[in-house]
């Protein structure tokens, strides 16, 4: 925190199911940022939503190589009826944008089970942009709609994405982690701020040493940009619309209505206290303090079939069945772009 531009954080650590890390701090002295308060912590939710479909192929209501329509047979519309779980969940489900833009009311777990996202889906055309026959492209926001429509119809109860995190994972568990906040729970939310572009380029031309608050520097940044100017080009040339009615911005993020509303890929509501303890149950095979919260099977489910591929054309990725990016070190064989 003394070097980078962060004005609140939070670090949990967890080590063998015990907690030997737990520290807050606020650079500009905000007396409302706590170790309890809420961060949108973005495409850390995507594991959240991979745990809820691993808890139903732990109860054997789901499989990954199954087809999306064997549950959802409106899904199928044009031509989408051979896509698995496994494709959605590898980030190649060629569902990487919407022709529409998503009306956050529409978000609300009371609309969602009136199918008001769910239609938007079943109408969408399957889009695979990238060369040689390449389907891996990331699905920013829309894998955890697409989740959350599946989830509902296999869940015996027909519950959300959120409503299952609360009752089979953050309640029990007593971790705070959430998809979509109740609206008493907003007052603890930590609004995210971003970093001007300008801000951004004054620093990446200081030398670390003199204490530049960013990672990259201005070389590192353009080779960057380079390296993603013919993914960015082509993701212009198709002119999809924005995920949601009204975004301009990443502080869209901070309204309330969107807070409430559940997108799984990208508005789970953690403290990293919350977050690190689930993350502590995953990493005990699915237990936390002689509780068992996944089978052992679905854990070893979850992260089998792991494959290769370049995400958008440009990155090395690595995904599980179950949608989880496995890491490595990187080689003197890797790519500029994953040394940077």
């Amino acid at each position: 925190m003394r070097t980078l531009a962060e004005g609140n954080t939070q670090l949990c650590i967890y080590y063998r199911g015990e907690k030997v890390v737990d520290l807050w701090a606020s650079a500009s002295d905000d007396s409302a940022f706590t170790p309890d308060s809420l961060v949108n912590v973005f495409s850390s939710g995507k594991s959240l939503e991979a745990l809820a479909i691993a808890s139903l192929v732990d109860k054997g209501l789901l499989r990954y190589d199954a087809k999306i329509a064997e549950y959802w047979p409106e899904f199928a519309a044009n031509d989408k009826q051979g896509l698995s779980v496994a494709d959605l969940m590898r980030h190649e489900g060629g569902l990487a944008n919407f022709d529409v833009s998503i009306d956050t009311e529409d978000l609300l777990p009371e609309n969602i089970k009136q199918n008001r996202v769910g239609r938007i889906i079943e109408r969408q055309l399957l889009r695979f942009g990238l060369a040689n026959g390449n389907k891996r492209e990331y699905h920013a926001i829309t894998r955890g709609w697409i989740v959350n429509e599946l989830f509902r119809r296999v869940d015996p109860a027909g519950r959300t994405v959120g409503e299952y995190l609360r009752e089979e994972i953050s309640g029990p568990l007593q971790a705070d982690a959430y998809i979509g906040l109740k609206r008493e729970e907003l007052a603890r939310v930590s609004p995210i701020k971003t970093l001007g572009f300008g801000f951004q380029l004054l620093q990446s031309l200081i030398p670390r040493r003199f204490g530049r608050k960013i990672v990259h520097n201005i070389f590192q940044i353009l080779g960057r940009l380079l390296r993603i100017l013919p993914a960015i080009r082509g993701g212009r040339s198709q002119r999809f619309p924005p995920p949601y009615k009204g975004m301009k911005d990443i502080d869209f993020f901070n309204a309330a209505d969107v807070a409430m509303g559940e997108t799984p890929s990208a508005n789970a509501n953690c403290s990293a206290r919350g977050l690190a303890k689930i993350a502590a149950m995953l990493a005990g095979g699915g237990s936390f303090a002689g509780t068992r919260y996944l089978g052992a099977q679905a854990w070893k489910d979850l992260h089998a079939d792991p494959v290769k591929e370049m995400m958008g054309g440009i990155m090395p990725t690595e995904f599980t069945q179950g949608g989880v990016a496995r890491f490595s070190a990187c080689t003197r064989d890797a790519t500029r772009f994953e040394r940077d």
